[in-house]
């Protein structure tokens, strides 16, 4: 039966991904290369190829990548300093799903990222555990994630549901054998979400879906 629910963190229960396209484009700026928001959403958010995929089409040094990446990470920790917004109807669905399910988060932020957009948003209480980028090797569209997630916790697939927004994040639970729910959200809307076990307009579906599957599941 359902159990566990897995939560993507950016553009599901904050958002942030505007930010942080902000910071890639300005830091690309830095050595005259432009990002577009197309761009950025085939290269980071589909194919999670990232800032590195486009130093490289520019030739750029190993050290002049490095530097850049230096520089988007700390532009990307101000912006977040700045504020972040929890999406609407987070809190009012994390308040009715706790305690009917573990719940845990499975992000490709880095912890101090992380810990930046959580610093205020009071949301954690809700959860059981997260797992931040440092704790698993490949990112999404890889699987590790969520294998990791299910390994640590000892969980099963089959009692587990995915909550994601973007095409990567599909693939990386679908490729851990993990059903997956998407609510697409801001850059990622008009994605091809073939695959998912339901695509959601809201996270208001979401405590439906949770009791659908809960009295399928029994």
């Amino acid at each position: 039966m359902l159990t566990t629910i897995l939560w993507d963190n950016d553009g599901v229960l904050v958002d942030t991904e505007h930010l942080y396209f902000r910071a890639c484009r300005e830091a690309l700026a830095r050595v005259e290369i432009e990002l577009s928001e197309d761009r950025y959403v085939n290269l980071f958010l589909k194919k999670s190829e990232g800032l590195f995929s486009m130093i490289s089409e520019h030739s750029l040094s190993t050290h002049e990548a490095e530097g850049l990446r230096r520089w988007r990470d700390a532009r990307y920790l101000e912006l977040l300093g700045e504020g972040i917004t929890v999406i609407d109807g987070v809190r009012e669905v994390l308040r009715t799903l706790h305690g009917r399910v573990q719940m845990g988060i499975v992000t490709g932020s880095r912890r101090r990222h992380f810990e930046m957009i959580h610093a205020t948003t009071e949301l954690l209480s809700y959860f059981d555990f997260v797992l931040a980028r440092e704790d698993y090797g490949e990112s999404k569209p890889d699987p590790a994630p969520y294998l990791e997630a299910l390994r640590r916790h000892r969980l099963e697939a089959a009692e587990c549901l995915v909550v994601e927004d973007s095409d990567r994040g599909l693939r990386a639970a679908l490729a851990a054998g993990i059903r997956c729910a998407v609510i697409p959200q801001g850059l990622t809307r008009g994605l091809d979400f073939s695959g998912a076990l339901r695509q959601l307009e809201s996270i208001r579906e979401l405590p439906d879906l949770v009791d659908e599957l809960s009295h399928r599941d029994n």
